[in-house]
């Protein structure tokens, strides 16, 4: 799809960001202390606690999550390049990739490795789920937890609706005239991870869930010219676009001669949590 209102193809997320896995990495932001503290007090995330992980990545999550204890944590990634990446940099025995997209993956039964059918006490998606058809992928992933399982959707959001953010004012033009990735969707709505009312609805609506429960924090986010560029070169929507390398290179000039080198995204980090019901659905 193409244009200002389009969105790009959920198919696109398999393969968009696996080009330059070491620099998506150094890139991104790390998750805030308190997902994790949640994770643990809330979710009984630790030593032992059988995870799996939908779209690891590089591994961002991932390794928190491997500090913790957990053993096993499956990491299921589509790109081969990124599933690479992530079984270099993590090297534990606890750790299984899986490389294909969740929606295709096999579920196993008898089996101790792997994605079992109910075998998960915890599952983990951070900053992908809007890459996936959001009913389909929560009924696999009730089938995966025990009852009494925890599921976990965290994103870290670039911008805050409602608050001015200025290097975003300045050029949202430059890096809006191609189609928007899933997380920010068509038009003014709200980004998907912070349109609480749907998410809520679409755990409620899956019926596999008793507890359903959200957190959100604002944060700054402080970059030079270089980190601004590095970073991105990492969005859907600015790798699909022919005139890629310009626009980064005009984002870089900007921020040193408009922003005196120093950018503030104004970024906010949102957790949803769900228990699995103890009863069948």
């Amino acid at each position: 799809m193409e244009g200002r209102n389009a969105v790009i193809d959920l198919g696109y997320g398999r393969q968009a960001f696996g080009a330059d896995p070491a620099g998506y990495h150094a890139a991104r932001p790390a998750y805030p202390e308190w997902v994790f503290d949640v994770l643990g007090e809330r979710c009984g995330c630790g030593r032992g606690t059988a995870v799996f992980e939908i779209g690891a990545g590089t591994g961002i999550a991932t390794r928190r999550l491997l500090d913790m204890g957990v053993d096993p944590l499956v990491a299921v990634e589509p790109d081969r390049r990124l599933a690479g990446f992530l079984r270099e940099r993590n090297q534990d025995e606890a750790l299984e990739v899986v490389v294909s997209p969740f929606e295709e993956v096999e579920l196993k039964e008898g089996q101790e490795v792997g994605l079992k059918e109910g075998n998960f006490h915890l599952g983990v998606c951070a900053t992908a789920f809007h890459w996936l058809k959001e009913g389909e992928a929560l009924a696999k992933v009730a089938r995966l937890l025990r009852p009494g399982g925890w599921w976990a959707m965290v994103w870290n959001v670039f911008g805050e609706p409602g608050r001015v953010d200025a290097f975003h004012e300045a050029t949202k033009d430059l890096v809006g005239n191609g189609p928007s990735s899933p997380s920010r969707g068509a038009g003014d709505h709200l980004p998907f991870a912070l349109d609480t009312e749907a998410r809520l609805a679409a755990l409620a609506k899956s019926g596999a869930f008793d507890i359903i429960e959200h957190r959100s924090e604002p944060w700054p986010l402080i970059l030079d010219a270089q980190q601004v560029a590095a970073l991105y070169a990492t969005y859907s929507n600015i790798t699909i676009l022919p005139d890629r390398d310009a626009v980064l290179a005009e984002l870089e000039r900007i921020t040193r001669t408009k922003f005196n080198d120093r950018v503030t995204r104004n970024m906010v980090t949102i957790l949803y949590i769900a228990r699995r019901k103890f009863t069948n659905v």
